[in-house]
């Protein structure tokens, strides 16, 4: 069995999703498209569009065979981490051979970039924190680093070619056989607000959802799911307030990212309203993504340690969505996994200590998302196969 994963949050899932899966298939030559999946929110600190088994059935729908579950811990993380969990799911499949990811510059060699930040790891931190010192932006100071260690700093300037470089370092780090098979990405660029005729970004769906353009950048299945939610990013932003108000910086100096004071400044801040309180804790040093992400893991309690303690330890291999007729195929693919499969309540009592906590953040995250919805927990409920 040959299969090709993809590493995705689909929030919603769009054309050029879809895209990237017929890619992967033709590229790679695979029997199966399987693609890890965020949960319930993003690595970016959003809350998604949908619930994760409706995404995952749309995927399914439009062309992969399988979706699973990326854990919450890793899935709200920084990119590093972010990359590292998705790559120690990858690892766990013997049956994965193949990582296809969309980027900005499917020709750059994200290997070789990888490795010089491997290499050069003490460089590449002196020269970034000196930058960020003399009051450079974080941006700025990551792309010099990575300049001064001999990489091309404009390769690191696009979100989607990082995500490759983090992708490759893990591999890496974990001596993992996989190959990787990188795809232009289509239309308009990640984060870009302005729809297109066919390929438009993510970001730019969900901040036009009412645009009659809309339609003719997803498929039809997800077309009609789609619904505003200014209502539920208003209780999502007062959950996150009120979790705020409710913790003390020696909690929050927990979370990946909440040093050097920014633990004391978002709590004398913890009252503002939330697009005030983003915007006067954004800066050079501390980008948008950063502060959302770090109040999201407050929500969650996603802490640093506890991330950690997951990528050293085993943990599990939860599907959201499989396809009816490559349910046998996957079934026994991922039975060859060095992970437990997780399918129903009764499966938990095959995890140990560790795997139950971070699978608890995952049913916790999805009842948080569920609450914000006014919907009842799903999970061990939703039709797996389709």
């Amino acid at each position: 069995m040959k299969i090709c994963a993809i590493i995705c949050e689909f929030n919603p899932f769009h054309n050029g999703h879809k895209y990237i899966i017929e890619q992967a298939r033709k590229l790679s030559g695979c029997d199966l498209v399987l693609c890890i999946m965020s949960g319930s929110f993003t690595q970016r600190g959003d809350l998604c569009i949908s619930d994760k088994f409706t995404r995952a059935r749309h995927a399914v729908t439009c062309g992969a065979d399988a979706v699973i579950e990326l854990p919450t811990a890793f899935s709200v993380s920084p990119a590093e981490i972010f990359a590292s969990g998705a790559i120690k799911i990858i690892n766990s499949i013997p049956d994965i051979s193949t990582l296809c990811f969309g980027c900005e510059n499917p020709n750059a060699d994200f290997e070789k970039s990888a490795l010089l930040l491997i290499e050069e790891a003490e460089n590449f931190k002196k020269v970034m924190y000196s930058d960020l010192s003399e009051g450079k932006s974080f941006i700025k100071s990551y792309a010099d680093a990575f300049a001064f260690v001999g990489g091309d700093a404009e390769l690191l300037t696009k979100p989607n070619n990082i995500l490759a470089v983090e992708y490759a370092k893990a591999a890496i780090k974990s001596n993992s056989k996989i190959a990787l098979l990188p795809v232009k990405r289509v239309g308009n660029n990640f984060g870009d607000d302005t729809l297109c005729e066919e390929f438009s970004s993510a970001s730019a769906i969900r901040k036009n959802l009412s645009s009659p353009t809309v339609k003719n950048n997803v498929p039809f299945c997800v077309y009609k799911d789609l619904k505003p939610i200014s209502n539920e990013l208003s209780r999502f932003e007062d959950l996150l307030r009120f979790k705020l108000l409710c913790s003390s910086s020696e909690t929050l100096i927990k979370i990946y990212g909440c040093t050097e004071g920014l633990e004391n400044n978002l709590i004398n801040k913890s009252d503002l309203p939330y697009e005030q309180l983003i915007n006067c804790t954004v800066g050079k040093r501390y980008t948008q993504s950063r502060i959302k992400r770090i109040l999201l893991s407050n929500l969650l309690n996603i802490y640093a340690d506890d991330c950690e303690l997951y990528l050293k330890s085993d943990l599990y291999i939860k599907p959201l969505v499989i396809k009816n007729e490559k349910a046998d195929a996957f079934m026994s693919a991922l039975a060859r996994a060095d992970y437990p499969l997780i399918m129903r309540q009764r499966d938990l009592s095959a995890l140990d200590k560790t795997a139950k906590k971070c699978l608890d953040s995952d049913i916790f995250s999805g009842k948080v998302h569920n609450f914000i919805f006014n919907r009842p927990n799903a999970d061990f409920e939703y039709p797996l196969f389709i």
